[in-house]
């Protein structure tokens, strides 16, 4: 079993890796759900300019390669303003969090048109604002339809945080690599195989993670609604009793 580990300090690099990792997956994730209710939401607004700016978000974003949006914005975008001092981390986070909101905006908007059309007549009926149908009563139950596939969106943005060695940044990815050039001038250090396998489950461990949050994340909201959702949505409605 030993032969499959690694030295302390190989562990002790990898882990502040693992740290600047789930630092800028954690920016990109709000980034990229902000981003994702607004422009879904903009696809649907009744106004056609602001469908067609929205759209041209999402193809943009979503037909753009990670790695060119993240040296767009991480090397680029410093060089022409001639900012200096560049925040890598902020800056790798929102290249992340604008390719999820590419992605997260299609789910959001496919969600809100699965509700059915009698919530929102409902809503008309009771003259609520479109903010306050849009908060009460058909994102809250579209919820139940974003958390499955944005679970899977965050892993895949997990994955693709190792771009961001290419930058500067020392994630996981980086720290693997440092130790791996350690390990040509260190006699008996782990070889090339136990060391990326013991990143492989790094990853997997951190991906599990992910998925299990957003399974309770899924089960609350399930459990919020197993009551009826007329009884849910009119205590939250303005007035009502909770």
């Amino acid at each position: 079993m030993a032969a499959w580990l690694l030295e302390s300090h190989q562990y002790e690099m990898l882990r502040d890796g693992a740290l600047v990792t789930l630092q800028i997956l954690a920016y990109a994730f709000v980034i990229g759900a902000a981003l994702s209710v607004l422009v879904g939401v903009a696809r649907l607004s009744h106004r056609r300019w602001v469908r067609g700016l929205a759209l041209v978000y999402v193809e943009f974003f979503r037909g753009i390669s990670s790695i060119v949006l993240l040296t767009i914005v991480a090397i680029a975008v410093p060089i022409l303003f001639d900012v200096r001092a560049a925040p890598l981390v902020l800056l790798g986070s929102l290249a992340l969090g604008a390719n999820m909101g590419g992605y997260g905006a299609e789910i959001v908007r496919g969600a809100i048109q699965a509700i059915p059309r009698g919530q929102s007549e409902a809503s008309i009926a009771l003259n609520l604002s479109n903010t306050q149908r849009l908060r009460y009563v058909v994102l809250p139950q579209a919820l139940r339809i974003i958390l499955p596939p944005f679970g899977n969106l965050t892993i895949e943005i997990l994955k693709g945080t190792a771009l961001v060695s290419l930058v500067g940044l020392t994630d996981i990815m980086q720290a693997t690599l440092n130790i791996r050039q350690q390990q040509l001038f260190s006699a008996g250090a782990a070889d090339r195989t136990v060391l990326f396998m013991n990143v492989l489950v790094i990853y997997f461990v951190l991906a599990q993670v992910i998925n299990g949050l957003f399974r309770l994340a899924e089960r609350r909201v399930e459990r919020r609604f197993a009551g009826g959702e007329a009884e849910v949505l009119a205590a939250e409605l303005p007035g009502g009793t909770k």
